[in-house]
């Protein structure tokens, strides 16, 4: 007996709606931009990461404060805030010999948000 979930998932037409696809071909982003939003999506795969982020979320903090917070090692939070970086998800600034991160701009901070409501809503 097939499940209704069986029916809603299964397409049996043969119909190519042309009209569709060349609307939706014209508006879509060029293929290397896509690569880079999947990129930047592989980096909130990682739960330290993502810590890392809701925590920059409050405050710009240095990597110490980050490690001390999070139970980690500078070491470990450093390797992660290289691929923050990389993502340009978070920036840095120098302070003598203290560095400071905080989130790129508001774009991450819409991002996370959104996310996070996401994931809270039931």
């Amino acid at each position: 007996m097939r499940s209704i979930a069986d029916e809603i998932e299964k397409c049996d037409c043969n119909v190519i709606h042309e009209d569709v696809v060349e609307k939706v071909r014209g508006q879509m982003p060029e293929d290397e931009v896509l690569l880079n939003l999947a990129d930047l999506f592989k980096v909130f795969s990682d739960s330290t990461r993502v810590r890392i982020l809701c925590a920059l979320q409050y405050s710009e903090m240095c990597v110490c404060d980050i490690a001390v917070l999070l139970g980690m090692t500078k070491s470990a939070i450093s390797h992660q805030l290289r691929s923050l970086r990389q993502t340009r998800l978070v920036k840095y600034r120098k302070d003598g010999k203290v560095v400071y991160y905080s989130l790129d701009d508001e774009h991450v901070s819409n991002v996370f948000a959104q996310g996070l409501l996401h994931v809270s809503e039931q």
